[in-house]
């Protein structure tokens, strides 16, 4: 049997949610999503990953010029 793959994560380590948008600053994931995220099918992990860069510019998380830790 093949070893087991780590799910994909946009986790940066700065684990801190905003308070005026309940959004994780460092990597755009709300509470529930994170909380769910590793029980998820690693297709819906990919749809909202594909999401998140909008997502924390549209919050004011980061700058519109600023682009995302990797």
């Amino acid at each position: 049997m093949p070893p087991a793959t780590k799910p994909s994560s946009p986790c940066t380590k700065l684990c801190v949610l905003d308070a005026a948008t309940d959004l994780c600053r460092g990597c755009g994931r709300s509470r529930d999503e994170i909380a769910a995220w590793g029980s998820m099918p690693e297709a819906r992990r990919r749809a909202i990953m594909a999401g998140l860069e909008v997502r924390m510019r549209d919050a004011h998380l980061i700058p519109r010029e600023e682009p995302l830790p990797s």
